[in-house]
């Protein structure tokens, strides 16, 4: 039992908007700051690296899900065929 749930476009394109719309913002928060360049620069990479850290979070989590989604099936498998095996009648 494949569980295959796609996104629908809206959906994809809100998700798209929203992170460029929020990138955009914190750019133009940073750039028109009244500091000096160098830390300006030190926002911006810490920024970069939140966003970084934030996106292979996010993938580990995924792959985490699902290799656990795997191991399940395997096991549902293996206890199906033991079932089956149990209910056989003896020839």
């Amino acid at each position: 039992m494949r569980n295959n749930q796609s996104h629908s476009a809206a959906w994809v394109n809100f998700t798209y908007l929203s992170f460029g719309v929020s990138l955009f913002l914190v750019a133009a928060g940073v750039f028109f700051m009244p500091v000096d360049i160098w830390i300006k620069g030190y926002l911006g990479m810490g920024v970069a690296l939140l966003l970084q850290s934030a996106i292979t979070l996010t993938k580990t989590m995924r792959d985490v899900h699902e290799a656990d989604r795997l191991v399940n099936r395997i096991e549902d498998a293996k206890t199906e065929r033991l079932l089956m095996d149990v209910q056989r009648p003896a020839d």
